[in-house]
């Protein structure tokens, strides 16, 4: 039995996937601990896991940022994104640093299971590996490690055809110009706890764990001919089962026309003229049947559906994809991987936070179409959503993708990652 601590920012899309992660150590007998914010406290639990509180000053609502970072709301583009990197990930990092030093000194582990965004973490590895656990990042967003074959982290930009390497060398300039400040937070942090800068930057920490088990395949993520000697791919880790009831209305998901599933997510979803109300608006004359899901919201939020709709709060996607044509989305990581564990084609729109990346690596892996704006027409979205459904080329690319997942080792995979890292440490430790 092995003792794991898993830390996570508490964002819901970093988090579900480590529930996952939590409960199957759980099941195999492992002592695991989950360092994460309050609100999830009861899913935590569920898990079997323990529930580890992040200090108040690390610990925010993801589903309303303006609340806990009002000058958020008057930023666009790039200042938007470097604020949200210095304060909702840099600057946290401390006090997620002392929630997994406490939770060590009350009991060791033999490893600490996060995701790339709990740069406290990163703060552990300045110790020698024989003095701490093993270190594994969990990617459950797209790869976000510094590569000479990529363009940097959030631009949302796939690899170029020519001359690749110089556009992204200038863009990496460009991109340090940017964050300039939020780097200069995590070197202070780094200093006062260490006495010297953190080696690299935030974004490119991973590359220096133990271990970076990426949840999803080689298939949709960019190469890399530097990519880090310890980096695994695990395939899509997520809870399975169909939670959600069935809607009355399941049976007209008879085969006799095409599903179209649009879905905003449980976190941006307030205003469905994102996604939602123009999809509805673009398929309403066309002999497909609107599959919506509300995320949470009560279903008298919708607009008014046209007669090809159809509307439930949660669907169980264990039956629901299988029966799905397109998958229209807002490009959450999470989202698209189970989509593509069906072999489903996508239409991911634009958005904030990894959401241009994952729209990138649709359009890049051929298996849907991209559309960069956050609130497309409705005239886009009929145009994209019926391009990949009369297209066979992207179902087939869809499906590619789904055998590569079906033969990913998937939690196997990342429990042998870990089991391998704890077994060395155990080896060196008795031959200093």
């Amino acid at each position: 039995m092995a003792s794991i601590i898993i830390g996570s920012v508490p964002v819901h899309g970093h988090v579900t996937p480590l529930l996952a992660v939590a409960a199957h150590l759980v099941a195999r007998g492992d002592d695991v601990r989950f360092v994460t914010g309050s609100r999830f406290a009861d899913k935590v639990a569920a898990t079997g896991a323990r529930f580890v509180p992040l200090p108040p000053e690390a610990d925010y609502d993801d589903r309303d940022l303006t609340r806990s970072f009002p000058q958020r709301a008057r930023l666009k583009g790039a200042r938007a994104i470097a604020f949200d990197i210095e304060h909702v990930f840099a600057r946290p990092a401390r006090e997620q640093y002392g929630a997994l030093v406490a939770a060590l000194a009350e009991r060791p582990a033999d490893a600490v299971l996060v995701e790339p965004a709990f740069v406290g973490a990163a703060f552990l590895l300045h110790r020698p590996r024989p003095e701490r656990p093993a270190v594994v990042v969990c990617g459950v967003l797209p790869l976000c490690v510094e590569s000479r074959d990529t363009a940097p982290f959030g631009m949302g930009l796939a690899p170029a055809r020519i001359l690749n390497r110089p556009r992204n060398a200038v863009l990496a300039g460009v991109n340090r110009r940017v964050l300039r400040r939020p780097y200069a937070v995590i070197d202070a942090l780094h200093r006062d706890l260490h006495g010297v800068d953190m080696p690299g930057t935030m974004i490119d920490w991973g590359r220096r764990a133990d271990a970076l088990v990426q949840f999803t395949v080689p298939g949709f993520e960019y190469p890399r001919s530097d990519a880090p000697e310890a980096l695994h791919f695990a395939g899509p880790l997520s809870a399975t089962g169909s939670q959600a009831p069935l809607p009355q209305w399941w049976s007209e998901l008879d085969g006799s026309r095409p599903v179209v599933h649009v879905t905003q997510g449980t976190l941006a979803n307030l205003d469905y003229e994102q996604l939602i109300a123009p999809t509805l608006r673009a398929l309403a004359d066309e002999d497909v049947l609107v599959a919506v899901t509300t995320g949470g919201r009560p279903l008298d939020t919708l607009p008014d559906l046209p007669a090809n709709a159809r509307a439930a709060i949660y669907l169980p996607y264990d039956e629901l994809l299988p029966r799905t044509s397109v998958f229209v989305t807002n490009g959450g990581y999470g989202g698209v991987q189970y989509a593509l564990r069906f072999g489903v084609p996508i239409v991911a729109t634009g958005g904030k936070e990894d959401k241009p990346e994952v729209g990138a690596r649709v359009a890049w892996s051929g298996v849907g179409r991209r559309i960069r704006s956050e609130h497309p027409s409705a005239r886009v979205l009929r145009r994209e959503i019926l391009a990949v459904l009369h297209d066979g080329r992207y179902r087939q690319a869809s499906a590619r993708l789904a055998a590569q997942m079906a033969a990913a080792p998937g939690f196997t995979g990342l429990a042998d990652v870990i089991d391998g890292l704890t077994e060395r440490k155990t080896r060196t430790c008795a031959n200093p």
